[in-house]
């Protein structure tokens, strides 16, 4: 997937004004240099003058070393699929809370998976639900990470809502379109079309697939189709539904 260095810029630029990332934070490297995720985790901290943990192996391989760097190195922005936090959180409800296993994290990102909501009720009765602060981002590669933006509240885990994925990113633009691509109602299943500067270039080399992928809409512009189900909730924001072909 060919995408730009000024998409990665851009990212952050567009979502400063709700993080804020600064010089006095602590990011870790959890994830593979093959999964995006951690472009957003390594530019993360060096285009902020941060500073940047890279987690050993075996230390991302066991929760309860993980805790323990967490809290040893300070940590203020945590990045997780919600599979690896779900086993993290387990282990920070059995920890006794001394001084030297205090969490100091600012902000909690998920990512790469479909996110139960439902399943931070314990967390959330710890820590509250500002300090740090739970957010959930919808993003693809061929978009650049991440796409929309959704802070969680300990009322969203208490009534169980769905995979709620929020709002775009300002310089992004989203649609919903049926098999026929037209729009859907709100309220309505669609598939979810992203536009914007976020949007690789394409794929190296195969230009059919990129043909099919990001097609050009009727009024000149271009999109990504993400093979992913959504629905426009009548509170504005978007919720996931799963794929397409699920």
């Amino acid at each position: 997937t060919l995408v730009p260095h000024r998409n990665i810029t851009r990212l952050f630029s567009a979502t400063h004004h709700w993080f804020g990332f600064g010089p006095e934070d602590v990011w870790t490297l959890f994830h593979s240099i093959a999964f995006d995720f951690s472009v957003w985790e390594l530019w993360g901290a060096l285009l902020h003058g941060g500073r940047l943990v890279v987690v050993p192996y075996e230390t991302s391989r066991s929760p309860e070393e993980f805790h323990r760097l967490l809290c040893e190195q300070a940590v203020t922005v945590l990045n997780q699929t919600p599979s690896a936090f779900h086993q993290l959180d387990r282990v920070d409800a059995q920890r006794a809370g001394g001084p030297s296993e205090q969490l100091a994290l600012r902000y909690v990102v998920f990512g790469g998976e479909a996110l139960d909501v439902g399943a931070l009720t314990g967390w959330f009765d710890r820590h509250g639900d500002t300090t740090p602060r739970l957010v959930n981002m919808y993003g693809i590669t061929e978009t650049t990470v991440h796409v929309t933006y959704r802070p969680l509240t300990a009322r969203d885990a208490a009534q169980g809502r769905g995979s709620v994925i929020g709002v775009p990113i300002p310089d992004l633009r989203l649609h919903l379109l049926d098999r026929h691509g037209s729009p859907v109602p709100r309220g309505a299943a669609g598939e979810l079309y992203v536009a914007g500067a976020g949007l690789a270039r394409g794929y190296l080399n195969r230009p059919e697939l990129t043909a099919e992928r990001f097609p050009t809409a009727p009024s000149g512009e271009r999109r990504y189709r993400t093979g992913d189900l959504a629905r426009l909730r009548a509170d504005g924001e978007l919720e996931y539904l799963g794929r397409i072909d699920d």
